[in-house]
């Protein structure tokens, strides 16, 4: 298994000192909360800095309500004493729980078909995306920029066989300025085209404006190791370097649910069937990812859905009051932080990863828009 490779200070009085203060400060930064300094000494000096890499953003964050993220696949078993209370305590899982994986979404639905025109509702902006890594390789956090530079060449090799399949073909577009040693980058492309991407929700932001992720180290050596795969009908993208290693998505316009999750599982299929291509996974939480919040399935689906009573107001207060109860998130039109539609559009998903199955998050999904509408006939009247 890979190992912690960026530097970092082994902790002394000072540095605990700190985390006591910020753990009294912030109780409900999860990291600090469950710190333990008497399972820190029984570590080496180099597990030790090693697993301080992994809490230092929530330090660094103090209003944090993580706090941490994984290193390397093999963290949440080498630092279970500390990540087994994190991971519990934010998903609320009960202390036996096992992640089950599970695709098979026949038997959802009507004869395994989730169509919301039987909701009263037409096409739909549909999208699921996953997180997933390799165990032959470091989280980001821990990433040395060559290391960024041998993923993405390896990560290559991946790309050339999905173009070359008449399903997927596509474009990959990269960020990294150099493979070093004067190597050229044959994908590079120009600071006009990443913004055009960014713009299109293709590609991602600047990682490096973003405290947490520099905090933990997974903003390092930015833009080497960056960029992404993007299908020639646009309708699959694999973002490659963010804060997973991978981050594999479908997303299309329509009316039936299961279609843009069936045709996920059918690209996660062909991607880990490329030799060299293993995703890290967990007996106990499922798929490996940097953030404990997305172990498991690593999942987010996610449609967006027009709410203008709910949101009359001009917010979207309203409108997560009543998703709340009901185990989804309500976000703006282009993410997290972001505005809702003039028109009333949300983007709304279900917020369980872990301990729950792929199925049942697709489900989930269609049974809170099914409520969801109901109090949005309900603010009308």
């Amino acid at each position: 298994m890979p190992g912690q490779k960026r530097g970092l200070e082994i902790s002394n009085d000072e540095t605990l000192a700190l985390i006591a203060k910020t753990a009294a400060e912030n109780p409900g930064n999860r990291a600090m909360k469950y710190f333990s300094q008497e399972d820190f000494e029984k570590l080496d000096d180099a597990t030790k800095a090693r697993f301080l890499s992994c809490v230092r953003t929530g330090w660094e964050n103090p209003t944090s309500g993580l706090g941490c993220y994984a290193m390397a696949p093999n963290d949440y078993d080498d630092f279970n004493f500390f990540f087994d209370k994190v991971i519990r305590d934010y998903h609320s899982a009960a202390p036996e729980a096992v992640h089950v994986t599970d695709w098979d979404a026949s038997g959802v639905g009507e004869n395994g078909v989730l169509d919301v025109t039987k909701l009263g509702l037409e096409e739909l902006s549909m999208r699921v995306r996953v997180g997933r890594n390799l165990e032959s390789f470091n989280l980001p956090g821990a990433m040395s920029r060559d290391e960024r530079i041998k993923f993405e060449k390896q990560m290559l090799e991946a790309f050339k066989k999905l173009i070359a399949n008449e399903e997927y073909g596509g474009t990959v577009y990269s960020l990294t300025p150099d493979f070093g040693a004067e190597e050229k980058n044959p994908n590079l492309i120009t600071a006009e085209k990443y913004q055009e991407l960014v713009d299109k929700h293709i590609m991602f932001k600047n990682m490096d404006a973003d405290s947490f992720l520099k905090s933990a180290g997974i903003a390092n050596d930015w833009p080497y190791g960056r960029g992404c795969w993007q299908s020639a009908d646009g309708q699959c993208i694999i973002w490659f370097g963010e804060e997973d290693q991978l981050r594999i998505m479908c997303m299309k316009k329509g009316t039936k649910l299961n279609e843009v999750f069936d045709r996920l599982k059918t690209l996660l299929d062909v991607v880990e069937s490329i030799d060299g291509i293993k995703f890290a996974r967990s007996a106990s939480y499922g798929y490996v990812t940097s953030c404990p919040s997305n172990l498991g399935t690593g999942m987010r689906a996610s449609v967006h859905v027009k709410l203008p009573n709910l949101t009359k107001d001009g917010t979207d207060a309203k409108a997560k009051a009543v998703a709340k109860p009901l185990g989804l998130s309500v976000r703006g039109t282009g993410g997290e932080h972001t505005p809702i539609g003039a028109d009333g559009t949300v983007d709304i998903s279900p917020q369980a990863r872990l301990f729950i199955k792929e199925r049942d998050i697709i489900e989930a999904l269609y049974s809170g828009i099914k409520l969801l509408m109901e109090e949005e006939k309900k603010a009308a009247e």
